[in-house]
């Protein structure tokens, strides 16, 4: 039976250390308690930071790691520099603020992304570890992003889910972040990545497109030779403990105190002290509320509870001090002997405390200026079994796509917030308790225990397809076994296309050029014995005879209807057939091309291209397809053809593809051992015109007919670089 490896920043206990023994309490709290169930049955492991034992004695350190065996918790240690800078400093000075939409709390530089991804290795290393096959490994949230592409590496078949417990931020906002593509790639590592509701699903597919050019179909995105799910898994809470605890005596005498005698309607709000939770908006909307409705002097209060949260954190510091600054101007204004309009606790609740509020409220204040759930709000519905209570909340929660039948407040309009706890105030007892009923059935049924099922069914259900096995990447022990073979031939021919395979494509053409290490690998492989090197790219003759000037090889421009032999310094391009095509087509390019912002034109001797890469990836890609269906239908009786490839449009003359200018290349070569390296389809062309006995490498994501495939420009090099002793020598 397969376990479950939970994955979390932080173990679901808290060390309690009195001097002498160390236990273990369990934490309170959704994800603790959904996952218990789960944790315990099939000999499941949790595997999380303990919190800080840096006080501990090595006695008390390993009384505290036998405890945690002993529970199945598997402990990632940190050191006070790693709480410092990957929690504390990327985590949530960086990652908090961006996904939260404040972008102005940003630290000037961005720095500690090396804490971050050294302690994300830590996680995927542990993860490894205890992994067995078959095993299920679900990661938790921001601070353990890149952990599914690091386990990836580690354990190429792990079934491994992730999700997101904050929003994922509109593209816009996402991509201020410095490390955005490696934070996609690494969520891109799972097999199913989960996100509280639809928009942050929506705005995670729009950022793996304008970032990583990447198209998401509704609800998966392929990736290389994986298909990756994606689905939205609101979270719950766990609503029947949270109704049997509302019902207990004890708490109905606490309520009975909260109401007090003096007949005051009570507004609650209960929230961490972060500047994400609105609290000094909501503030203000109570002051208006006062002062435009006098009458409600002394006939209502609002209790604040203030979680302390980052205490040590200067930003939160700050944060802390305007609150208090705030809640003494407007209780020095409209306070009276008899009344103090709010009370203001900072400190953490016990939960029979946080529930006895809950039940004692006429008003539930949730308004957060943007939370990923807030899970406040269904602790509140699940605990009114009176169904009684009104729920403010605002529509920036991720629990605004649930609550419909909650007051949804704008948190940034002061004004009209004051009105919607106004309206919450005098609403009719009869409307009060079809809201409730509703938001009851919702939460009741949609509860902790649901979300989990659901997505732990999905990710079961994410297997591979099997149109997309053919496209698996080729193992360690395959391309060592082709080096050896590359190595032992006595008569090796080289086809190396350019661009996309040994360097990343560029934003425009002139711009691919080679770096040194690439130059001294080329001139290492042509001093090796026995060895044609032919280097073939898309780009002009005048750029590719720049780039590779005194290397010792056969170049090829124009995708090989331009050649120079080794040897010689001398071009010759093959025949060129008719061009008056271009006389049609160079206008329609130059009109789309101004209205495609970003795009530009290459002509080429016997072809004209239009690239889009530079382009907004949306936009771009609906003005190529209405390039491709104008062209096709302009030249649908001219010897040409239309090509679309990865960011780009050719117009080119038929027999003018790779396959048939390079076929004479091979001519004479029977004895020799001929390998062609590609990566886009040109290459494909290529390859299909290779006679029995060659090999192909496919360098990066897609289909291929290749033999051997590459994740990327990287693997090809090291390759290629196997085959020489040392080709950082050969400059």
């Amino acid at each position: 039976m397969s376990r479950l490896l939970i994955v979390s920043n932080r173990l679901p206990v808290t060390i309690r250390s009195d001097g002498e023994h160390v236990s273990l309490e369990r934490s309170p709290g959704g994800l603790a308690t959904g996952l218990a169930g789960p944790h315990a049955r099939a000999d499941g492991l949790w595997i999380g930071w303990p919190g800080d034992v840096a006080s501990l004695s090595e006695e008390r350190r390993a009384e505290v790691a036998q405890q945690l065996d002993e529970q199945r918790f598997v402990p990632v240690w940190l050191t006070p520099d790693d709480v410092k800078h990957y929690y504390e400093g990327f985590s949530n000075a960086v990652l908090w603020p961006l996904f939260h939409y404040r972008i102005d709390q940003l630290p000037q530089h961005v720095g500690d992304w090396e804490a971050y991804e050294r302690v994300n290795e830590r996680f995927a290393e542990a993860i490894a570890e205890h992994h067995r096959p078959g095993d299920v490994v679900w990661v938790h949230d921001y601070q353990l992003m890149l952990v599914p592409q690091m386990l990836r590496r580690r354990v190429p078949d792990a079934r491994i889910g992730f999700f997101l417990h904050i929003p994922f931020p509109a593209s816009e906002v996402f991509r201020a972040l410095p490390y955005r593509e490696r934070i996609l790639e690494g969520l891109l590592g799972a097999d199913l990545v989960g996100f509280h509701t639809a928009s942050y699903l929506r705005a995670f597919a729009s950022s793996l497109l304008l970032v990583l050019g990447i198209a998401a179909n509704v609800d998966r995105v392929r990736y290389g030779a994986r298909e990756i799910r994606l689905g939205v898994f609101p979270m719950g809470v766990d609503a029947a403990s949270f109704g049997e605890l509302a019902s207990r005596d004890e708490v109905g005498a606490r309520v009975a105190e909260l109401r007090g005698a003096d007949g005051c309607a009570l507004l609650v709000g209960i929230d961490r002290l972060d500047y994400t939770k609105g609290i000094p908006r909501r503030l203000l909307a109570f002051e208006k509320m006062l002062r435009e409705h006098p009458s409600l002097a002394e006939k209502v209060r609002l209790v604040q509870v203030a979680v302390p949260s980052r205490t040590d954190v200067a930003a939160y510091q700050k944060f802390r001090n305007e609150v208090d600054a705030l809640i003494g101007r407007i209780n020095g204004a409209f306070g009276t002997p008899r009344w103090v309009p709010i009370h203001y606790i900072y400190r953490g609740l016990s939960e029979e405390e946080v529930v006895a509020l809950y039940r004692a409220a006429d008003v539930l204040l949730v308004t957060p200026l943007r939370d990923g759930m807030n899970l406040v709000a269904k602790e509140f519905v699940a605990s009114r079994t009176d169904e009684e209570g009104v729920l403010v909340l605002s529509e920036l929660a991720g629990a605004a796509s649930e609550l419909a039948e909650a007051i949804l407040v704008n948190p940034y309009d002061v004004d009209r917030m004051a009105e919607a706890m106004r309206r919450a105030l005098t609403l009719p007892g009869g409307e009060r308790r079809v809201r409730m009923r509703a938001l009851r059935r919702r939460v009741r049924r949609y509860d902790v225990h649901s979300w989990v099922r659901s997505f732990l069914r999905v990710l079961d259900e994410s297997v591979p397809r099997a149109e997309l096995s053919a496209l698996a990447m080729t193992g360690a022990a395959s391309l060592h076994a082709l080096q050896e073979r590359l190595r032992a031939a006595p008569r090796l021919v080289l086809l190396l296309d350019y661009d996309g395979t040994l360097v990343p494509y560029a934003s425009a053409p002139e711009m691919a050029l080679p770096d040194e290490g690439l130059v001294a690998l080329l001139h290492a492989l042509a001093r090796r014995p026995g060895t044609e090197i032919h280097l073939v790219s898309g780009g002009s003759r005048d750029a590719v005879d720049g780039w590779f000037d005194g290397l010792d090889v056969a170049l090829y421009a124009e995708n090989g209807f331009w050649c120079r032999p080794a040897g010689t310094r001398e071009w010759t391009q093959q025949p060129l057939p008719a061009q008056e095509w271009r006389e049609q087509v160079l206008p329609i390019l130059e009109t789309v091309t101004e209205r495609t912002p970003g795009s530009l034109i290459e002509e080429k001797t016997a072809s004209l291209a239009w690239h889009w890469r530079m382009s907004e990836p949306v936009f771009g890609a609906f003005q190529a397809n209405e390039l491709c269906i104008h062209l096709a239908q302009l030249l649908s009786n001219v010897a040409v053809e239309v090509v679309s490839d990865d960011k780009v449009i050719e117009v080119r003359p038929f027999g003018a593809d790779k396959g048939a200018l390079l076929g004479p290349v091979l001519a004479g070569r029977d004895d020799a051992l001929i390998v062609a390296f590609g990566d886009d389809r040109t290459d494909e062309e290529l390859f299909a015109a290779l006679p029995p006995g060659a090999l192909t490498v496919h360098v990066g994501p897609g289909a291929s007919r290749a033999e051997i495939r590459l994740p990327d420009v990287p693997a090809a090099r090291r390759l290629l670089e196997g085959l020489v002793d040392s080709p950082g020598d050969a400059v």
